[in-house]
């Protein structure tokens, strides 16, 4: 997985920090959770992520829906995939932006959801869980 180069905007000075490639991220991601291998993805998250998902919130209430930091983010996968022996992420696309890559899967129920990932130095510095809301969406994702 390739880095994409550090660039400046030289208009607004605005420094934008490395980003991995899109497909190559994508791919090594839902393999890793596929394999239900939490040690595979999280070397590719910050020390000081912060992730916030509606999943975390159900797993752990008292998080609010909000981890801080990559040891917390460990603890919360690891109680969450306990809890669902059957997961199984489909990738549907994969988009990318300014040190942002969102990757759109299905779960294991037939849920959409979307992974929005804000890159720093090459890794998830903030990460955000979101699931489609429509009365026929399957939820839970992680």
């Amino acid at each position: 997985m390739a880095a994409r180069a550090t660039r400046t905007c030289r208009s607004c000075r605005l420094r934008h920090v490395d980003t991995p490639e899109p497909q190559g991220f994508a791919e090594q991601w839902i393999n890793a959770w596929n394999a239900r291998d939490v040690e595979t993805v999280l070397p590719l998250y910050a020390e000081d992520v912060l992730f916030t998902s509606p999943t975390a919130q159900r797993v752990v209430p008292e998080s609010g829906g909000i981890v801080q930091g990559k040891q917390v983010l460990r603890s919360y996968w690891t109680q969450a995939l306990e809890g669902n022996r059957d997961l199984h992420f489909e990738l549907v696309g994969v988009y990318h932006g300014v040190d942002t890559i969102v990757l759109h899967y299905r779960n294991q129920l037939g849920g959409l959801v979307n992974e929005v990932l804000t890159f720093r130095n090459g890794l998830v510095a903030v990460g955000h869980a979101t699931d489609l809301q429509s009365s026929r969406s399957a939820t839970t994702s992680r």
